[in-house]
């Protein structure tokens, strides 16, 4: 299978909505023991639940999924131009920036700090003997 074609029997194979699992009947409603309804009606709103489930979820995807994967799509390309064409571009002059300032603080560093560090050294040496 290519990268273009989509797989039509597993729809999640990265997971993203794993959360949803598989939703039933049984993980919606549930009657206690000593409080049921009549079976018919029981196994009539089973009936109910996962037709309604299927068919409302179809209906939706129909009336909407390709408008919402279309907004999504572009949103998604709003994402990557603003990766390409601006904050990529910004890291890189923080990065030139900041290596600048790196240099300079470590200059300052060499100039002040290790002299009166190499000072100290010296006169502290003394107490090694």
């Amino acid at each position: 299978m290519s990268g273009d074609e989509i797989d039509l029997s597993n729809r999640d194979p990265n997971g993203l909505n794993a959360h949803l699992g598989t939703l039933h009947f049984n993980d919606v409603l549930g009657e206690p023991d000593g409080t049921h309804s009549i079976d018919m009606v029981w196994k009539c709103s089973h009936l109910c639940f996962n037709l309604w489930k299927g068919l409302c979820y179809k209906i939706l995807t129909l009336c909407f999924g390709c408008c919402i994967a279309a907004e999504w799509g572009c949103e998604f390309a709003i994402i990557a131009f603003y990766h390409v064409w601006y904050i990529t571009p910004c890291l890189k002059i923080l990065e030139i920036n900041c290596g600048l300032c790196q240099r300079i603080y470590t200059n300052c560093a060499n100039c002040c700090v290790v002299p009166c560090c190499e000072a100290f050294g010296g006169l502290f040496h003394h107490f090694k003997k």
